[in-house]
């Protein structure tokens, strides 16, 4: 399993290998001619000695434990510049393309049943459901297909409120969206705030990162896009801020609006569909402007949408790397400490057991 994890970043110093035994066979060990000492008492020193006199050369001779450290030295020092690697277990970097902020009208129009179920329509019955119930079914449909982006959910009504922040997690973020009811954020149309609610989102989202990543982070990472896909059935009623200042500011932070008109524009009253208005913040924001009178068309208003706002969605696989080259080099210090401490010994111990003979050598004369 470790060998399996383990790469060779410079594998090409392996050819250094047999380089000793070459250098052996190939180039001589290096030799010097002396001239010999010359005493007048040579006959006598041969004699005491007794030894043959004879012509040759002295050489220093390695042990076989000399010799295998030193392959084995070779060996390891090879290993070390190969810049052996090891490769840790896979991970997924994934790059979010967009933050998509979904804003819905609760006001009580929402609860007109005026659309045909999506289960009715597949089974060839026609079964008549509420606004918001055929948002959200068109809603997690379209989820499905924003992988890689960032959703968010505001309501608005009498006023507007986060519901869902951004998240990457979208069944999460469709558990909160099931949840929302009509009139649970009053009965009126606030427009023009739920859209400078949105905007105030996409700047804190914004900072927040900026705060939590290094510089070399931010400098890489390209700014994400803002998208926000405001639905709703009426006319503003009573905002503090227009809906079409609030495109304008909305443009300004390089935020698009996509709006969605749901219900019939042929009434009248606080229900009444203004087009125009609705147009203009679409069109302010570089977004886009829909009309859904049915489910058909409000389904092909977020297919539309899809295409407009592409996916941006990247994930890179790679595995961390951790170089061990400093373990063969610690090695090789070791042994080298171990063999010299050896050979210290050896040499400390020598003395003193030649002496010992030549004590009991002369106790027995």
């Amino acid at each position: 399993m470790l060998f399996s994890q383990l790469e060779l970043v410079n594998p090409y110093w392996l050819w250094l290998l047999p380089l000793p035994i070459i250098i052996y066979w190939f180039i001589p060990a290096y030799r010097t001619r002396q001239s010999a000492i010359k005493v007048p008492f040579f006959d006598v020193l041969v004699q005491a000695l007794d030894e043959v006199p004879s012509e040759g050369a002295g050489q220093l001779r390695a042990s076989y434990w000399q010799k295998a450290l030193l392959i084995i030295s070779w060996c390891l020092l090879i290993f070390a510049l190969t810049n052996p690697t090891i490769l840790g277990p896979p991970q997924t970097r994934e790059s979010l393309g967009r933050d998509v902020m979904v804003v819905v009208d609760l006001s009580g129009s929402m609860a007109e049943r005026d659309f045909v179920s999506k289960t009715a329509s597949d089974n060839g019955g026609i079964q008549k459901i509420s606004r918001l119930d055929a948002a959200k079914e068109v809603l997690a449909d379209f989820a499905t297909t924003r992988q890689g982006d960032r959703l968010g959910l505001i309501l608005f009504g009498d006023a507007a409120f986060v519901q869902t922040p951004f998240t990457a997690d979208q069944k999460a973020w469709l558990a909160l969206l099931n949840q929302t009811d009509v009139a649970m954020a009053g009965q009126s149309t606030h427009l023009g705030d739920a859209i400078g609610l949105a905007i105030k989102v996409f700047e804190q989202s914004a900072s927040a990162e900026l705060s939590t990543s290094t510089d070399s982070q931010h400098q890489n990472e390209k700014p994400r896009e803002k998208v926000a896909i405001v639905l709703t059935d009426g006319n503003d009623t009573g905002s503090y801020v227009e809906p079409i200042d609030a495109a304008k500011v909305a443009a300004a932070k390089n935020v698009r609006i996509h709006m969605i008109a749901m219900g019939d524009p042929t009434t009248v009253g606080e229900k009444a569909l203004d087009m125009d208005v609705i147009n203009r913040v679409a069109e302010v924001s570089g977004g886009q402007a829909f009309q859904a009178i049915n489910r058909n068309e409000l389904e092909q208003a977020y297919a539309a949408i899809g295409k407009l706002e592409p996916q941006l969605y990247e994930s890179t696989t790679y595995r961390p790397k951790k170089s061990v080259h400093q373990y063969p080099i610690m090695l090789i210090v070791v042994m080298y400490l171990f063999g010299f401490g050896v050979a210290t010994m050896r040499r400390q111990l020598t003395p003193s057991l030649n002496k010992t003979t030549l004590y009991s050598g002369e106790k027995h004369v």
